[in-house]
């Protein structure tokens, strides 16, 4: 995507708003984070996007809430998804909300097939940075669809399903039938969940996922009460953001263990069918 030619660099210019644009935020955000001499995350695919993109970053340079939120997810995702595929050899993982998620690459090797899903405003800008077509591939479509499921190659393999960054802009009901069209499709699987607590989406406007008209709109209060929404879903465990937090951010290793601090902290809430 980006060229040099006669000194000058040819960039892509991507036309996207609303919830999708959302991607181009936090995408900056890791690839920021990766260009530190002391990284707490490395992710070259999405320096490399960056680098390919015509795109005004400046508001998700300077919000440093929003960029400090996509880095601790990212730490805790990676771990529970490669603790996950380490125990499940030859796995289906099926990653709801994409957007311009590398994670499929850092984990090469380690599951039979990985399923990218997102609306397809957002695959169309997916697929000008990101070939893929086996054991990585595209599916252009609403989380809310049950099209999706269709395309996804099952034949009992263990399933990871992960809804990252997706569930604070939907309601209860979108919720609910994102999780029966899993239900419906596999035997069994394991969710890993991204939710926000209901005092901050109510509450709090991230700079840089304002700009982008994006709005927060839903949220619970933890993953039991999630359990409860859901109940064809068996509760597991839960991991709050701060404990990402703690890695790159050492007085989180202390104001993490407040429980008004953990609970209104974002989750990764594990779920199983």
């Amino acid at each position: 995507m980006v060229s040099t030619q006669n000194n000058t660099v040819s960039r892509s210019k991507v036309d996207i708003t609303g919830v999708p644009e959302t991607m181009l935020q936090t995408l900056y955000a890791r690839a920021k984070e990766s260009r530190k001499p002391d990284h707490a995350i490395y992710d070259g695919k999405a320096i490399e996007i960056v680098d390919s993109l015509d795109y005004d970053f400046s508001l998700a340079d300077k919000d440093l809430a929003m960029g400090s939120g996509v880095i601790a997810r990212t730490i805790v995702l990676d771990k529970l998804v490669s603790e996950y595929l380490k125990k499940h050899k030859g796995a289906v993982v099926v990653n709801i909300a994409c957007g311009l998620d590398t994670r499929c690459y850092r984990n090469e090797g380690k599951y039979k097939g990985w399923y990218n899903i997102d609306l397809p405003e957002t695959m169309t800008v997916r697929a000008k940075f990101l070939q893929e077509d086996g054991p990585v591939y595209q599916i252009a479509e609403s989380a809310m669809d049950g099209k999706w499921a269709d395309m996804v190659e099952y034949a009992g393999e263990p399933v990871l399903v992960i809804i990252e960054g997706l569930t604070m802009y939907l309601t209860e009901a979108d919720v609910k039938k994102i999780f029966d069209i899993i239900d419906r499709k596999f035997t069994h699987a394991t969710v890993l969940v991204e939710t926000m607590a209901p005092f901050m989406a109510k509450h709090i406007k991230e700079k840089s996922i304002h700009g982008s008209h994006a709005r927060f709109s839903w949220g619970v209060s933890n993953g039991k009460k999630l359990a409860e929404i859901i109940p064809k879903y068996r509760y597991i465990e839960q991991h709050s953001l701060v404990e990402g937090m703690a890695e790159f951010i050492p007085v989180y290793k202390v104001i993490g263990k407040i429980p008004f601090v953990s609970n209104i902290s974002n989750k990764i809430v594990v779920m199983e069918k």
